[in-house]
């Protein structure tokens, strides 16, 4: 046999570190993929949701997942309770969401509605929020309860009304209002009355970017598992080269 041929032996060294972090990456691959797979099936229940006849809050209560469904409303914004939720972006400018009590008068329910984005061009003060002093009829549709995966946080202590709030605590925001308020919200859709700009960002992680994600996991776990096959061929040739 030739000097030059090689045998496989990465010694245990190597052999520690496959078993410590090949496992690892396919399994980070793998929950990728289950990310992934939900997201898909979020986003398909969405637009399931989305697709369905706008319905009365009355007939949506009745719904055992209301999210996402288009929803009428008619009745009054209250026009005092206001909360501007901060650090919103649009068009590569700094603004705040109005998010307003509305007491429907078909069920005799109050939400709070998200009316959608203005600017804030001065932080020195807080930005006049204009209200309907009639009845509206809005178009809108139903956000995920808490449950679900609405980010909660901690409202603004002022107070004063409007409120700066930074994140949406539903039951904190609830507090400070002196009538019941439903466990979720509500954002008006495009064309509705009383509603500002309304381009809502999309999904954070769509399912392309979680299945993108597992890609790399598992080029990852390629190039370990090529890394260590190529190291206990060197390592084999180096331990002849120290004998000679």
């Amino acid at each position: 046999m030739s000097d030059s041929a090689k045998r496989f032996a990465p010694g245990w060294p190597l052999w520690i570190f496959l078993l410590a972090f090949l496992p690892l990456l396919i399994i980070l691959g793998f929950w990728q993929l289950d990310r992934a797979e939900e997201k898909r099936a979020m986003q398909a229940q969405m637009d399931a949701n989305r697709s369905a006849v706008a319905e009365t809050l009355e007939q949506l209560q009745r719904q055992p997942d209301p999210s996402w469904r288009p929803l009428y409303l008619q009745g009054r914004f209250d026009p005092e309770r206001i909360w501007l939720l901060d650090n919103r972006i649009r068009g590569g400018k700094a603004g705040v969401e109005v998010l307003q009590v509305f007491d429907d008068h078909a069920s005799g329910d109050s939400l709070i509605v998200n009316r959608g984005w203005i600017p804030w061009p001065d932080r020195r003060q807080r930005p006049t929020v204009e209200t309907p002093d009639q009845d509206v009829q809005l178009d809108a549709e139903a956000l995920p309860s808490a449950e679900q995966g609405f980010t909660l946080g901690q409202s603004g202590g002022t107070s004063d009304w409007p409120k700066l709030i930074s994140r949406v605590d539903l039951a904190s925001m609830a507090a400070g209002v002196d009538r019941p308020l439903l466990g979720w919200t509500a954002r008006l859709k495009t064309g509705s009355q009383a509603a500002f700009k309304l381009d809502w960002p999309a999904l954070p992680m769509t399912a392309s970017k979680h299945t993108a994600y597992a890609v790399q996991w598992f080029a990852l776990a390629i190039a370990l598992l090529a890394l260590f096959i190529w190291a206990g061929f060197q390592s084999e040739h180096r331990g002849k080269n120290n004998n000679e």
